[in-house]
């Protein structure tokens, strides 16, 4: 027997009956051998742990564009943040760990440079809706590794395409996700806008802290058990009524006091019409395309997605890069 079997079969034994396990897998799309060390949940974790996407998260904006510090969050620190809460919850729900955290690290590999303003960039400027989770999907099936995709199982892919409020993951680890990420970002968000002089602790509506806690600690841990409780043993996972209701006040509060605020969102505008520029000048100059991308529309992807894909790839900075490369004089850029 094999150690990825005794994996296999320990699962079995311990994980709970919602789980899901990774010997009945739905697959991929292309069938593969098996590892002999690794399920196949574990192994879909070290594919997206080792992909270029991945690396590139660490250079694309959460909430704060060019922050000025050094402890603001980016989408990388944002991903770490979902996993660490996702694995928490699986791990004392005895669900299957290994595919909790496949998702969370996955979750938001489509992200866009300047994190939503870029989403809404590109979802105006081109003729298809653009989302980031479907974009995410996309990046791991079609653009990783050369064009070749990282050939994910199912399971997955389903909870990386539903980890939106929107969203209706097929298995529970799917929807710790989705609970997790917003438990993630509600609290990194508030303690960055804390450090921003954009919120104060004391300024948060005391019917929410009252309920939640008035630290980012003493807030996730309230969430966190919650979740815990209330989904023990059951075929779903939930929050209580009352930290539900509060948990979502307080995503509303933040929407009004830091999403929409122009001190943190003051220079989304720029951002977008970096963007909106970027997309246009592309699609006059196609052959600016990396080969990769170039090839893409040789094969019958329209042109429109593959300036989509290329530019959803970017960071941050190299989206200001090839900015100021096409649009301010070489005499100018400094």
């Amino acid at each position: 027997m094999t150690i990825r079997e005794h994996l296999e079969e320990r699962e079995e034994k311990y994980l709970s009956k919602y789980a899901a396990l990774s010997s009945r897998s739905k697959g991929r799309k292309r069938e593969e051998a098996q590892c002999d060390i690794r399920p196949v949940f574990q192994r879909d974790r070290d594919r997206i742990l080792h992909c270029k996407a991945f690396r590139r998260l660490k250079q694309k904006t959460q909430v704060f564009l060019l922050p000025k510090g050094d402890h603001y969050r980016t989408r990388l620190t944002h991903t770490l943040e979902v996993s660490q809460n996702a694995r928490t919850i699986a791990k004392a729900l005895r669900l299957n760990e290994d595919l909790v955290e496949a998702i969370a690290l996955g979750h938001d590999l489509g992200h866009t440079p300047f994190g939503h303003a870029g989403e809404r960039a590109l979802n105006e400027v081109n003729p298809f809706r653009f989302k980031h989770n479907e974009q995410s999907v996309r990046a791991v099936e079609y653009l990783e590794k050369g064009g070749e995709g990282l050939n994910l199982t199912w399971e997955v892919l389903d909870g990386i395409r539903n980890h939106q409020t929107s969203g209706k993951p097929s298995t529970l680890e799917g929807a710790i996700v989705r609970l997790s990420d917003k438990i993630a970002y509600i609290n990194h968000d508030i303690d960055d806008a804390i450090r921003g002089g954009i919120l104060t602790e004391e300024g948060i509506p005391k019917e929410y802290s009252d309920i939640l806690g008035t630290t980012t600690r003493m807030r996730l841990n309230t969430m966190v058990h919650d979740v815990i409780t209330n989904s023990m043993d059951k075929p779903s996972i939930q929050m209580s009524e009352e930290v539900g209701a509060a948990m979502a006040g307080l995503r509303k509060f933040l929407f009004e006091s830091v999403y929409l605020n122009p001190q943190a969102k003051g220079e989304e505008e720029k951002a977008i019409n970096m963007i909106s520029n970027l997309y246009k000048f592309y699609m006059s100059h196609i052959e600016l395309l990396p080969d990769q991308f170039l090839a893409m529309t040789e094969k019958g992807v329209k042109k429109e997605q593959a300036v989509c894909d290329y530019i959803a790839g970017m960071t941050d900075t190299y989206a200001v890069k090839k900015f100021q490369e096409y649009f301010v004089p070489e005499s100018w850029n400094f």
